[in-house]
């Protein structure tokens, strides 16, 4: 036991923080608790936008950490929209995963407007181009995909889970409702990552106790 502790404690001081992570500082609470989908679960939700170089920056970083999650913590990925002019990018993430085709094209877009250039994240027009090319569908399929009645929910939901988060920018990362981190308050994404993790460990730790 002694051993596990002592190799527990070399990896947590391993963390690029002075001591333990900090409320307030490295993480923080949400504004208001935001309800999960699954109770059984802890759910983590990176609240992103396409048109981010912080998000595409850390998003291969985050892939593979999802990978290694373990199988009491399920992951997703949600639009953030704190402003208007987000909103396109947000629409054209809810139309892909209607369409089926979010986890074929999500490094597409990233890497159209950040390593091609070819696409503004503020342009609804292009981006529904954009998307009805790359997916290779018929455009009219793509158009109501943009505009459905359930669209307008997950955009109003989407603005609504911002806002309760108390998140400031993206890409921020949100713990089981109730608490988040981001690269800003961590000092880096990989140290996201590791709060991300330390904050897990904590949830599981309480739930254990009920």
């Amino acid at each position: 036991m002694k051993k596990i502790l002592f190799i527990f404690l070399m990896l947590f001081t391993s963390i690029s923080f002075a001591a333990a992570p900090e409320a307030g500082v490295n993480f923080d609470k949400t504004v208001q608790t935001v309800p999960t989908d699954n109770k059984d679960k802890i759910e983590v939700i990176e609240l992103f936008w396409y048109g981010c170089i912080h998000c595409y920056q850390m998003d291969p970083m985050l892939n593979d950490w999802v990978k290694k999650l373990p199988k009491d913590v399920y992951f997703k990925r949600m639009p953030a929209i704190p402003r208007p002019d987000w909103a396109p990018m947000a629409r054209a993430f809810y139309a892909m995963e209607t369409l089926g085709v979010a986890e074929k094209l999500h490094t597409a877009i990233f890497d159209a407007v950040h390593k091609e250039r070819t696409l503004n994240p503020a342009d609804e027009k292009a981006i529904l181009q954009w998307v009805t090319l790359k997916a290779g569908l018929d455009r009219k399929k793509v158009e109501d995909a943009f505009n459905s009645f359930s669209m307008n929910a997950s955009l109003n939901k989407a603005a609504q889970v911002f806002r309760a988060s108390g998140a400031t920018g993206v890409p921020t990362i949100m713990i089981d409702g109730k608490y988040i981190t981001s690269s800003t308050m961590a000092g880096g994404n990989n140290e996201a990552l590791q709060i991300a993790d330390f904050i897990i460990n904590n949830v599981r730790k309480d739930r254990n106790k009920k």
